[in-house]
């Protein structure tokens, strides 16, 4: 037994498995297995290879190295280059380490060596003949099967011999050669390789029943596909694994996990189903992909939480906006509402203002003060309905609505949605996009808003939706039914100061490369650029002529490396602007007659409205000028009805409009102008130019005439005396049922004017016209009209001094 045993030096393998009669070349840089190298060859060039249990290992110890190895003998030994060696070596026998020898330089162990015994007989002739027999059948299966190693296994006679060389060459894995090596016989060796060839022919099998299958399904020009479901098929067959799984597994987990609704879920995995069955390259698949994403990408159950904390909200309100303090209110109470109510369907607010109030910014503010997110949408110039709800999938290049695309931008159930410029849709043979707002903007329609390119009801309930005009004219009454208006009237001229001195002012400083140590702008300076260079509802062009004003500072900065601060006073002012655009204060310097001052409403908020009227010899003819809308014009006809009834009262002849003719004119006449509401205004300019007695210039008046002489209720009462301020005007006319609307005006305007309530029209006359006060009291400029011709009597004799 001890001649079997011989000390040898010890080179641990990687990933390689040693037989004998097996020639392999191997490549060393560990330190120790040179050195063990060089051991062997100053000695008789034998060498013990053994396979480590990890190959991961760098420093492999004793219990890292499998005991069974193979003795070899070491043929050639290179070194290269780079510092290791090649070395080739040829397996001669088995041996399995007894205990290891120590040395510091490499591993030293003592082998048993394991002598070749010889195996014939019957049981081995017939475990030789299943052996060549599987591994026939083997090649035939397999590709990577050498010729020469199936001529060469065929001549092999001897069993041992058989055992090492297919141990060696056929394509197992490390553990299981490793395995086959430390079998005691060769029974059990060729036994152990017959069941490893058995298992492989039959993963072979399955490969190519794989194979065939797939091969049937597919085209043999869709390549990329072919792979997929080659794939695929793999994994039915296996039954595990999560390596290459399709993209369209993938899109089926994404859908499963989205949380969409029932409806959604159910129809997103029916094209997925689809996606399967089709070549990704086809028309029809893009169709299905960009369907199943847009379901996938939109918002079903997210939510941002919302603020409910009424005095924080509050503060971001007042910090972002001065005033509209009725808007603010609104907002507060859905928040106090929300915060006692779980469930709260959003607000449909309409802010209906002239230009530069504030609107969208304020939709903005509303979204930071509630903690939500914030999309807009304008509709400004939209005609087709499809930009509401989309196209239907049928048609090439077809996209989601401008709603659904938006609730996809914010990525959450319940965002502020503003929709700018409400009125300013339009209508042509595309379809009405204003009806189609009609279902999102219905809070009993709209948690099933339908969309015709995603087809499934989408629950918009949670969206507060805002939305913006100027006039509520251009919005069809349906869609005004649904939402909650809040008018946002133009800004009193203390207003506009605040607004400018907290907000307007230091942004366009900062904007400009200034700063507040630098420049101070004053508040007269400020009520100076109010006053003569703007005249607006709004601050767009407060804003504008104060950016003009920093450009103009921050080169004069540049150009002359001006150190001291600079502060703008109404006459810098003047130098930066120029010449004044406006004459504030339109009250007309003196008493006129047929001249009367009214108040209009517009876009851009409230404005005055100068209405003349001249006297011409005639024969009864009515002419209106300065572009009036027909109900303006009516209203023209309605006062000079009116005036003819109060003829006698007037001490007018019963027969004067047969012998004159009538002139009415609204200068501007450029713009056009229309509405009730200058009724009383040129009864009053009417009533001045035939009764030869002038209108007071410090007068204003709004108000509806019957042909009674009765004056109706008119809208936009804080905008006219609002213009009226700006004017200069001291007296207002109103009528009496338009009192309850004083209460949204603000104090300051209400103190500085004094208002009459009137309901009759005589009252009217009797507030507008001093009839002590003739024709010839007045300056030779203000009396323009025309005496009467001659047949109509004596000069003075419509002339009736009280």
């Amino acid at each position: 037994m001890e001649d079997y045993k011989k000390i040898y030096p010890l080179l641990p393998l990687r990933d390689i498995v040693v037989f004998p009669h097996m020639v392999v070349p191997l490549f060393v840089g560990r330190d120790k297995s040179i050195a063990a190298l060089e051991a062997a060859l100053s000695f008789d060039r034998f060498i013990f290879l053994s396979s480590q249990i990890d190959p991961s290992t760098n420093d492999p110890v004793e219990d890292d190295i499998h005991k069974t190895g193979t003795i070899s003998h070491i043929i050639q030994m290179l070194k290269l280059p780079d510092g290791t060696v090649k070395v080739l070596v040829e397996g001669r026998q088995r041996g399995k380490i007894l205990h290891y020898l120590p040395n510091d330089r490499y591993f030293q162990v003592t082998v048993e060596e394991a002598p070749p015994v010889s195996f014939t007989g019957p049981r081995a002739e017939a475990m030789v003949r299943n052996v060549i027999t599987s591994f026939g059948g083997f090649t035939r299966m397999s590709k990577k099967v050498p010729q020469d190693l199936v001529d060469q296994v065929n001549s092999i006679t001897d069993a041992l011999r058989l055992a090492d060389t297919l141990a060696a060459q056929l394509p197992f894995k490390v553990a299981d050669r490793q395995a086959v090596l430390e079998l005691d016989t060769v029974w059990e060796r060729l036994e152990k390789l017959l069941i490893l060839m058995e298992a492989e022919i039959e993963v072979l099998e399955i490969e190519k029943k794989i194979r065939g299958r797939v091969k049937k399904q597919m085209e043999k020009s869709q390549r990329e596909f072919y792979l997929n479901e080659q794939m695929r098929a793999i994994q039915k067959e296996l039954g595990h694994g999560e390596d290459g799984r399709s993209e369209t597994d993938e899109l089926e987990d994404k859908v499963r996990e989205r949380g969409m609704s029932k409806e959604a879920e159910t129809k997103a995995l029916k094209e997925v189903k689809k996606l399967r069955m089709m070549s990704q390259m086809s028309a029809e698949a893009t169709v299905s992909r960009n369907y199943v994403d847009w379901l996938i990408s939109i918002p079903w159950h997210e939510r941002t939480e919302d603020k409910l904390d009424i005095v924080e909200a509050e503060r971001i309100l007042d910090e972002d906006h001065y005033g509209l303090e009725k808007v603010k209110e609104r907002i507060l109470e859905y928040l106090a509402v929300r915060k006692l109510v779980a469930k709260l369907k959003g607000p449909i607010l309409c802010f209906v203002g002239p230009p530069g109030v504030g609107k969208t910014s304020l939709a903005r503010s509303i979204a930071r003060a509630a903690g939500r997110k914030f999309v807009r949408m304008s509709l400004g110039g939209v005609r087709d309905e499809a930009e509401i709800r989309g196209h239907r999938r049928t048609y090439i290049g077809a996209l989601p609505g401008k709603i659904i695309q938006q609730m996809k931008k914010a990525g959450t159930m319940n965002p502020v949605f503003l929709l700018d410029e409400v009125d300013k849709m339009s209508t042509d043979f595309r379809g009405d996009p204003s009806s189609a707002l009609l279902e999102v903007l219905d809070p009993e329609q709209n948690s099933t808003f339908n969309d015709h390119y995603i087809d499934l009801d989408y629950d918009l309930s949670d969206v507060m939706f805002v939305t913006t005009a100027n006039m509520l004219q251009g919005i069809p009454l349906p869609l005004q039914d649904r939402m909650e208006i809040i008018r946002l009237s133009g800004y009193t001229e203390i207003e506009k100061l605040h607004i400018a001195r907290q907000y307007l002012v230091p942004k366009k400083i900062e904007e400009n490369g200034l700063s507040k140590e630098k420049v101070f702008f004053s508040d007269k300076a400020i009520i100076e650029i109010i006053r003569y260079y703007t005249r607006e509802a709004g601050v767009r062009s407060l804003e504008r002529e104060i950016a003009s004003v920093c450009r103009k500072i921050a080169r004069e900065v540049v150009k002359s490396d001006a150190r001291e601060r600079i502060v703008v006073t109404p006459k810098a002012a003047r130098r930066y602007l120029g010449v004044t655009r406006y004459r504030y204060g339109e009250v007309e310097e003196k008493q006129s007659i047929g001249v009367a001052t009214g108040l209009a409403w517009t876009e851009i908020g409230g404005d005055m409205l100068v209405i003349e009227v001249a006297i011409l010899p005639g024969k009864g003819n009515l002419k209106v000028t300065g572009k009036l809308g027909d109900v303006m014009q009516e209203s023209a006809q309605a006062a000079l009805s009116y005036i003819r009834t109060r003829a006698e009262l007037m001490e007018l002849d019963k027969d004067f409009y047969q012998k004159l003719d009538i002139h009415i004119h609204v200068p501007e006449g450029a713009t056009p102008k229309d509405g009730p509401s200058a009724g009383i205004t040129m009864a009053t300019a009417l009533a001045s130019a035939l009764s030869r007695a002038p209108v007071s210039n410090d007068l204003a008046m709004t108000g509806e005439i019957t042909l009674r002489g009765r004056v109706l209720p008119i809208g936009g009462v804080k905008e006219k005396l609002l213009a009226a301020h700006r004017g200069g005007i001291k007296k207002v006319i109103l009528p009496r049922e338009n009192e309850k609307d004083l209460v949204e005006v603000p104090a300051k305007i209400k103190n500085s004017l004094t208002i009459h309530l009137v309901e009759h029209m005589d009252e009217v006359i009797s507030l507008a016209i001093d009839l002590s006060k003739k024709a010839q009291d007045c300056s030779a400029e203000a009396v323009e009209a025309p005496q009467a011709p001659p047949e109509s009597g004596p000069p003075d004799e419509d002339v009736v001094t009280h």
